[in-house]
């Protein structure tokens, strides 16, 4: 039996519980594309510093006409007109990401009494085997 935590309240329907489920996965998928976003500013920005790499060694080899255009024209550019990559990140953060998690965690808290994980906690117990040491409900429960 899940832990009090993941136990479903008295009185929520199996759709309630259906509906929280889907709106968590949706929350861990913006949650992934998240990680995404933060994966390409610092990409963008290891690129950026290596820049200054491609450009001293451009000079030395001889191309000061190209280490100049590399260093005026890419070096520091905005990703987007007026952004750096930190900006579209606390752009997406307040605009988009910020409020998705906060209504997620207001319906738990509302319909669920802010149990969260109920769809996955039915599930596990659905599909694990009992008696099974590594099919155990809880951490520190009984099989």
């Amino acid at each position: 039996m899940a832990d009090d935590a993941h136990r479903r309240p008295e009185g929520v329907s199996d759709a309630t519980v259906e509906a929280l489920g889907s709106l968590s996965k949706a929350l861990e998928t913006t949650e992934c594309a998240r990680g995404h976003l933060f994966a390409f500013h610092q990409c963008t920005g290891s690129a950026d510093f290596e820049l200054d790499r491609a450009v001293e060694l451009l000079r030395a080899a001889g191309h000061g006409d190209w280490a100049e255009r590399v260093r005026t024209e890419i070096l520091g550019r905005n990703v987007i007109p007026g952004h750096w990559t930190f900006q579209i990140v606390e752009a997406y953060d307040r605009t988009y990401y910020q409020p998705f998690r906060d209504l997620e965690r207001e319906a738990v808290a509302r319909l669920a009494q802010g149990r969260h994980h109920l769809y996955e906690a039915e599930l596990k117990e659905a599909r694990r085997t009992r008696n099974h040491p590594d099919h155990t409900s809880r951490p520190d429960g009984p099989a």
